[in-house]
């Protein structure tokens, strides 16, 4: 049964439910009913943060009414709008449970998939990220994510047909090992990856969006490109980054001296080189190589010394 990894604990919280929203207070009351049903019906004893984003509509007064009947809601409520990374790095750092859960507040997860998806954490998996088999949205966000998923897992090795599914499931020591900040939250399922986490996926159901609208616009897959090569360079050459600028560095120096030289045995046959746009170009790569090497050096210098820090002004704390 779904249920038996959820043993009650006494000492504490077995799930951590963490929902990040930005203007959804017609939607969060039938959220918490949901995933109440679904927990309490696994036996787990759970917490569930709601990290309000900035919203403008009165989330927070709800998220506030329905804690007033159900002492397991806790919430983090920003003065302004961050992102989901943001909401999601706050709503880790708040959690307690031993498994975390992140799902998206528009109704669309279905939390009734929770206890399936741990699961599968029992089974010996460190991260369940959901899979939105049937996917009750347009076909302009739907091709293109098709689009992100495929390059995605061939850029990271990590092949998942839905990396940006809301709904995932998380051992304590994957949130508490993983960075989030900027927008690498579509990349959670490949950082764990990389770290060495087990990770699989799991098709969940998908509802269609029952009040107001989507609020990311076609510049998420811009933003997504950028992203995974910050996920890539992040991930591969933190702690090396001369080995990549020094590459390219040392690729373009050679080139430029191997032109060089190829300029100097012409004169020295007597061949005019003075008017040859290659002595230029030479000359370009040599240098560019130089510069290349002394960015990585620097970089490598900021690496050693530097630690990631990020504060979010928060307006207000429930629990």
């Amino acid at each position: 049964m779904p249920g038996e990894h959820l043993e009650q604990r006494e000492d504490g919280v077995d799930v951590s439910v963490v929902v990040p929203l930005f203007n959804e207070a017609e939607s969060l009351p039938e959220l918490h009913r949901r995933i109440a049903e679904a927990l309490d019906g696994a036996g787990a004893s759970f917490e569930v943060i709601f990290v309000d984003d900035g919203s403008r509509d009165g989330s927070f007064e709800t998220i506030r009414r329905l804690r007033e009947n159900d002492g397991r809601i806790t919430a983090v409520r920003f003065r302004r709008n961050y992102g989901k990374s943001a909401a999601l790095a706050v709503g880790f750092e708040a959690s307690r449970g031993d498994i975390v859960v992140t799902m998206d507040g528009d109704l669309q997860d279905d939390p009734a998939e929770v206890p399936r998806m741990v699961e599968l954490l029992g089974q010996g998996y460190d991260l369940v990220s959901g899979w939105k088999k049937d996917r009750k949205d347009a076909l302009s966000k739907r091709l293109p994510s098709k689009l992100f998923n495929l390059v995605t897992g061939i850029v990271c090795g990590l092949r998942l047909h839905d990396f940006n599914c809301g709904l995932k499931a998380y051992r304590r020591e994957v949130v508490e090992n993983i960075p989030v900040y900027g927008e690498l939250h579509r990349y959670l399922p490949v950082l764990a990856h990389w770290a060495g986490f087990r990770v699989t996926e799991t098709p969940v159901l998908h509802h269609p969006r029952k009040h107001g609208s989507s609020k990311f616009g076609m510049g998420r897959f811009t933003h997504g490109f950028f992203d995974l090569l910050t996920v890539y360079f992040v991930s591969n050459y933190t702690r090396r980054p001369l080995h990549l600028f020094g590459s390219f560095g040392m690729l373009s120096f050679v080139t430029g001296l191997g032109i060089a030289l190829y300029l100097t045995w012409l004169w020295l046959s007597g061949v005019g080189i003075g008017t040859r746009p290659l002595l230029l170009f030479s000359v370009l790569l040599m240098v560019l190589g130089i510069q290349l090497v002394s960015m990585g050096l620097i970089a490598e210098m900021i690496a050693h010394q530097a630690r990631r820090t990020e504060d979010y002004a928060v307006q207000e704390r429930l629990g």
